[in-house]
């Protein structure tokens, strides 16, 4: 299930013109202890670059926390797991394929011990720190009746204030705590559409650049987002932060800009995320013959005010991925009804 699920999720991202992608997995149940390498295997056999992050879970409902004793592990495993995965597929050069950090899944989900465990392991092998925070305010609520802190107050605690670390969502944050994470440049990846799904709010987008931290987008994952088309998510990101900003400050210039160069600052990238001379071959080019795009003007504009939903040839690293709107050496038909028997299997579980 994890092998197809990665596919489906890569190949749906590749699709949709995204090149670079990380995923947040934080399951490992018993059985399934090699889930990121069997992530790595289905991004290679696709050629999508990855930044996947050993995520984690070890404080359980029996010590005040909110995952199932079922998901949580001890954090000697978890910390020598991720010490195995940094040394098994973490390349720290320029144009690296496949890189590992680490990512204790919340505040309420892992103990204080392993956050700033996590953070001295990733100190040591120079890889980057992610979580979630700041998405909902039962969140904030947590953090102040079992640590005594607000998030960002937390995460200064257990060393985690710094420009190694990007987080999701960050949508609850005052004045004073934007202007910090801005001062350490930590990084924020904007979810909109899960955003919009959970009624959690919007992400203070414009804030947090002004303040320094660098501002990336995400699709997020199907518990809170049943799609993962980048390109989609650009335009969500675009009408979302219109309600919150005058549309002279959020263009679609800006929304693509997340989707690409504040999406590769928030990995810690300076090889992607810009067509330029000495970066990375990625692209994907869009064509603009369908009737949505007719009558448009600025072309990419277009891609975001008409909506534009796949590419039709996708570069990764030089290598062409996607041909004509097919993804090379993947039977999509097959793909889809592998994931349907699997999903009605595990429903009926």
């Amino acid at each position: 299930m994890i092998e197809i699920s990665t596919q489906v999720a890569l190949a749906e991202l590749l699709l949709s013109g995204c090149t670079t992608a990380s995923d947040h997995h934080y399951l490992f149940p018993k059985g399934l202890e090699n889930a990121i390498d069997i992530q790595m295997a289905q991004a290679a056999k696709l050629g999508v670059r990855v930044h996947l992050t050993r995520g984690s879970m070890s404080l359980g409902e029996d010590d005040g926390g909110l995952p199932p004793q079922t998901t949580v592990q001890t954090e000697d495993a978890i910390l020598a797991d991720s010490e195995r995965l940094i040394q098994q597929y973490h390349q720290p050069q320029a144009g690296a394929m496949s890189r590992v950090a680490l990512a204790p899944c919340s505040p309420f989900s892992v103990s204080e011990d392993l956050m700033k465990a996590s953070a001295e392991l990733a100190a040591k092998h120079d890889v980057r720190l992610h979580t979630h925070l700041a998405e909902t305010h039962d969140e904030t609520d947590f953090c102040i009746q079992m640590f005594g802190l607000r998030p960002v107050d937390y995460l200064e605690k257990v060393g985690w204030l710094t420009d190694r670390v990007w987080l999701a969502h960050g949508i609850h944050f005052n004045d004073a705590e934007i202007a910090r994470l801005g001062a350490a440049g930590t990084g924020i990846c904007h979810c909109p559409s899960s955003n919009m799904l959970l009624a959690s709010g919007q992400c203070r987008t414009l804030e947090l650049e002004a303040a320094g931290s660098p501002v990336g987008l995400g699709v997020d994952g199907s518990a809170s987002n049943d799609g993962s088309n980048m390109i989609q998510e650009v335009r969500q990101a675009f009408l979302l932060q219109r309600l919150r900003y005058p549309a002279s400050e959020v263009t679609h210039q800006k929304a693509i800009n997340w989707a690409t160069e504040g999406s590769a600052r928030c990995l810690g990238r300076d090889d992607i995320g810009k067509l330029e001379v000495g970066k990375q071959a990625d692209f994907g080019l869009y064509k603009l013959d369908e009737l949505r795009f007719a009558g448009a003007g600025d072309p990419l504009a277009a891609l975001v005010l008409c909506g534009a939903q796949q590419a039709d040839q996708v570069m990764v690293a030089g290598q062409w991925r996607v041909t004509d709107g097919q993804i090379n050496s993947l039977d999509l038909n097959d793909l889809i009804h592998r994931q349907k028997q699997l999903a009605q299997k595990l429903a009926s579980l």
